[in-house]
């Protein structure tokens, strides 16, 4: 299992700065290959241009290529002047300047904050300061442009770092991932942009040092750690070092290790048919190691495009289909959704970095490749289209920290978005309404106006995952963990300081042994994995039933939670509750982040309730909770929740050893069901209404609970037409029989009757549905299923290999709908 410490491209805590053209002009494919070979940068507020190196060749397609690498770097046409740019560039030398003035003179170490010889990323975030230091220089507006001392100081860090610590003849230690991935790359941005500064002596040390750590042999192999966004990385390491070591056949070996990553995989690493992505074999990484991937394809794509080594493979159309139904789904408003970006979560502000990171910054990088990807000219004119729209609407809706004002985005990104903002012929894309469940244990609900997503896990993907001291305390963030957003609140509610200052015990919607753990409890990289196979769910793209078999972490509790996904509300019950770990077991409903201080509006069945900070609350026959500006919660059968308002105070230090140790604090909201000590089939049934206040939540029609039991848990919507079931064994529920473990939704219409099945199992080979209800003909089926009775409806869905991906059948029908139900 490949142990790397990936910061998504953030080695030093911010990405990249850069320069672009200004908004209107955009940058295209075409338009780097027109002007890969310039040798000078055009700014609006003036003409400069670098050096030139003495004796300078005649170009040649390596050349072109370092030339086009520089532009995706720097950018070329914008107005250094004018915003967002000056500020960034501003900021950038005088970043650039903090390091200049505290470089070394002599010494293996460059700087004497990053000694080396022990700490393997200290060699890594040498080269990112030298880069950072050569963007000021081959950026305008810096302070620093073209500055001759400044070049020769960058050239002379390099130097020392390939004769005294990244050598063509040392040993690595600690990480692996420095020395083939954060350090190289960084090293090559710096030679790119200080090229003509350096000798071919310079050159050919740097490119000895970096074929003795990423010799092609790292990808000669798709195995271990060149898999998925390592090997991506790997790719982009290797091809620079062709760029800038003019070697053909590095680059075609660079350009010919892509095709591994492109095919759909089955098991471990890479993206899945359904959309899933994993690394680490076993862990949904869709938001961090996933934007790498398509980060660095991005990249390269654009990079080695219309070249003797551009990418051919055709099934690279995967990666390019992937950024709909891989990608899209876990972004809402510009953020990307936690329950896919792992251990990141944890690198709230890493202590080398004073630019902070969150949902919402990781979203931004994933904006900034799928534009880079749209302009590399690789995708159809409809995908770029269709990204482009998408990208708009994330840039327009994202107010709680806007694109343009993300002092992580690169100036190249910024002109990019500022362009398509611009754009008059690109209509931003809504947020679009449905259902995705994926095979990672991930489920997405989309409604107008909100989102939601339950993290869950199994057999097959782990509890969590830490490692690099990184998310010590995740341990429960995949026991069902239920993230929900609002279009206009609950934006930030992640984003806010939430990891750190959070109760790790008390994560919303998860059910958990209150036991004390220790951090990294279960051990590191994705070891700990529940024995239960159940997790996923049933969806007609629309509505779903979603289902997990809870194991606890280190912990006897066992249970069965639901969660019903229906038009504006999430039915969650949970049954069978039980543990002997000699202290509470608790369900949460709930954990608002209210920020630094927040006293919110909370209305119990239509009274006001008023709690003082750190005051809780056992409340008795509850049908309602509503907070305002959040949303309601709604208790069918009632319910005895506890409520809480708390300060809490912790730092991100605390969930990652490498993070800042400034404390901070924030209020929350807690819900939550207390089951008692050692409970023995204990259950609960809420139901979330995401945005709704008072009146709303005072109209809206509960559904009916049809079960909640530890062998099946349903829901009947009339007013929907709706029927959802999870079946944990076979067995029969009302009108719907079933005759192996599955999850199931029966939709109906005036005249037609839906049924979507799943195994959230993944295990069985086909499952028999029975319904009783009478079927005219099949309007629209599934190859895999077939019909075996129309009088009561009976259907065979072939799931061998489905990897819970949904079975669904459409028919015509005399009643539209099931007996009894509607």
């Amino acid at each position: 299992m490949s142990m790397d410490r990936h910061d998504d491209r953030r080695d030093d805590g911010g990405r990249e700065h850069g320069a672009a053209p200004r908004p209107g002009t955009g940058l295209s494919r075409r338009g780097l290959l027109q002007l890969a070979t310039a040798a000078t940068l055009a700014a609006t507020a003036g003409t400069w241009a670098l050096p030139p190196a003495a004796g300078a060749a005649a170009g040649d397609d390596f050349d072109t290529l370092r030339g086009r690498w520089q532009l995706l770097l720097t950018g070329v046409g914008f107005d250094a002047t004018a915003a967002p740019y000056a500020a960034a560039l501003a900021a950038l030398g005088t970043q650039a300047g903090q390091f200049r003035a505290a470089l070394t003179a002599d010494g293996t170490s460059l700087w004497p904050d990053l000694p080396l010889g022990s700490v393997s990323n200290n060699v890594t975030q040498s080269c990112v300061r030298l880069r950072t230091m050569a963007l000021a220089y081959a950026q305008p507006g810096t302070g620093l442009t073209a500055d001759a001392t400044l070049a020769a100081q960058i050239a002379a860090g390099l130097d020392r770092l390939c004769a005294g610590a990244y050598t063509a003849t040392a040993a690595t230690y600690d990480n692996w991932w420095d020395w083939q991935i954060g350090a190289p790359k960084s090293l090559l941005d710096t030679a790119v942009l200080i090229y003509p500064q350096l000798s071919s002596a310079q050159v050919a040390a740097y490119c000895a040092a970096i074929d003795h750590y990423v010799p092609d042999s790292a990808v000669g192999s798709y195995t271990g750690t060149s898999t998925g966004a390592n090997r991506a990385d790997l790719c982009k390491v290797i091809a620079l070092r062709g760029v800038v070591g003019k070697s053909a056949p590095k680059l075609a070996t660079a350009s010919g290790a892509l095709s591994p990553v492109f095919p759909y995989v089955t098991t471990g690493d890479g993206l899945y048919a359904d959309g899933s992505f994993v690394q680490h074999t076993d862990i949904p990484y869709t938001g961090t190691y996933g934007e790498v991937m398509l980060g660095d394809l991005s990249w390269l794509f654009a990079l080695l495009a219309d070249s003797p080594w551009s990418v051919t493979d055709p099934q690279q159309s995967n990666v390019l289909d992937s950024v709909t139904r891989a990608f899209a789904p876990f972004v809402f408003n510009g953020l990307v959704m936690d329950g896919v970006s792992g251990r990141g979560i944890s690198r709230g502000l890493q202590s080398t970095s004073a630019v902070p990171q969150s949902d919402h910054t990781r979203g931004h990088t994933l904006v900034s490749d799928i534009l880079r990807l749209a302009d590399s000219g690789m995708g159809s004119a409809e995908q770029s289209a269709t990204w482009k729209a998408m990208a708009k609407g994330w840039i327009e809706r994202d107010t709680w920290l806007p694109y343009l004002s993300d002092p992580g985005v690169a100036v190249p990104e910024l002109a990019r978005a500022q362009a398509l903002l611009a754009d008059t012929s690109v209509t931003a894309a809504p947020e679009p309404p449905g259902h995705r469940v994926f095979a990672m244990d991930r489920a997405v609900h989309r409604r107008p106006g909100w989102a939601a997503a339950v993290s869950m896990c199994s057999a097959r993907t782990t509890y969590y995952e830490n490692g690099n001291g990184e998310n010590l305390r995740g341990w429960h963030s995949s026991n069902g963990m239920t993230y929900w957003w609002g279009a206009d609140h609950g934006n930030d509610q992640y984003s806010d300081a939430f990891w750190p200052t959070v109760d790790p015990y008390r994560l919303p919607g998860t059910t958990v042994s209150t036991k004390r753990l220790a951090d990294a409890e279960g051990g590191a990289w994705g070891a700990p994995r529940p024995d239960a196979t159940w997790a996923g769910g049933a969806t007609d793209g629309t509505y779903a039933a979603l289902g997990q078999d809870v194991r606890g972490l280190s912990s006897t509790l066992r249970g069965r939670k639901s969660w019903f996904c229906l038009e504006d509300s999430v039915v969650c019950l949970g049954a069978g509750i039980s543990a002997t770990d000699g202290v509470p077991i608790e369900t949460v409903v709930d954990n608002r982040n209210l920020g630094a201080g927040g006293a919110p509006s909370l209305l119990v069945d239509g009274r006001q309730l008023t709690l003082a900070a750190g005051e809780q609350r056992r409340l008795a026959g509850v049908r309602s909770v509503v907070l305002g500006g959040a949303g309601a919660y709604l208790f069918p059968e009632g319910a005895a929740p506890n409520v809480l308002r708390e300060a809490r105070t912790g730092s991100w230090h605390d969930i990652n050893t490498g993070s800042s140790t400034t404390p901070l604090t924030r209020t929350y909201l807690t819900l939550w069901c207390d089951h008692g000590t050692d409970p023995a089939d204990a259950g609960y049934a809420y139901v979330l209404l995401p945005g709704a206040d008072q009146r709303a939540a005072a109209r809206h029609r509960v559904p009916r609970i049809l079960a909640n039991t530890a062998q099946v848990q349903a829901v009947v919507d009339p007013s929907l037409r709706v029927l959802a079931a999870n079946f944990f064994t076979a067995g029969s529920i009302g009108p719907v029989s079933v005759d192996t473990p599955c999850s199931l939704l029966v939709r109906a219409s005036r005249d037609t009757l839906t049924l979507a099945v799943s195994d959230p199992g993944q295990s069985a080979a086909a499952i028999t549905v029975t319904l009783d209800a009478a079927a005219l003909r099949t309007r629209t089926t599934d190859p895999a299923i077939s019909i075996t009775g129309r009088h009561p409806v009976v259907v065979r869905a072939d799931i061998a290999g489905a990897r819970g991906a949904s079975r669904v059948v459409t028919f015509d029908t005399r009643a539209a709908g099931l007996r009894g139900c509607w």
